[in-house]
């Protein structure tokens, strides 16, 4: 996966009713420790890393490049956001195309930070690349995720076998196809 070859980044922070999101900071390194390390939020992504190792590989400022955004509530990273270039793929229909991927501490799933923070990121993403589709790729028994996907504006694309597990691919349409 590669970031997105955008000509101005970062944005502004993105302001929601109850969210920031913007760009990493060194402050962010403990939560992103946090989210890699967490076994329920690594549950359908390969299980958790451990802290340990993450520790001594994170830069200071993690995932600081074109289209990854800390999700922030209250002055405190929550979760990460990242639209990204699927270089490659399992499957060809997501090749090339930006793929969005989201993680959120457990303590904040279920509040709808998640819907608000990707629907932010999915408008500036339009705003910013309004000719492309996005893709998102999760495993099946994810349901959560799959109807996240689904009020987001995804609708499958295909499943397909991958790391042994069954996958679900969505597609969201270029925003002037959705019009």
């Amino acid at each position: 996966m590669e970031p997105l070859d955008l000509a101005t980044w970062p944005p502004a922070p993105i302001k929601t009713e109850r969210l920031v999101l913007r760009e990493s900071e060194a402050r962010d390194r403990t939560t992103f420790i946090d989210l890699l390390a967490s076994p329920e939020v690594n549950e359908y992504l390969g299980g958790p890393r451990p802290r340990t190792e993450l520790e001594r590989e994170l830069p200071t400022i993690p995932e600081r490049w074109p289209g990854s955004f800390v999700v922030e509530l209250d002055g405190a990273m929550i979760g990460h956001i990242l639209l990204r270039r699927a270089t490659t793929h399992r499957r060809p229909a997501a090749t090339g195309k930006a793929d969005l991927g989201y993680l959120f501490l457990p303590h904040t799933w279920g509040a709808g930070y998640a819907t608000e923070a990707c629907t932010a990121a999915l408008t500036w993403f339009d705003q910013t690349l309004p000719g492309e589709p996005i893709i998102l790729t999760t495993q099946s028994a994810n349901t959560p995720s799959i109807r996240l996907a689904t009020h987001l504006g995804f609708t499958e694309l295909e499943r397909f076998e991958a790391w042994n597990t069954e996958q679900w691919l969505g597609l969201r349409p270029p925003a002037e196809q959705r019009r």
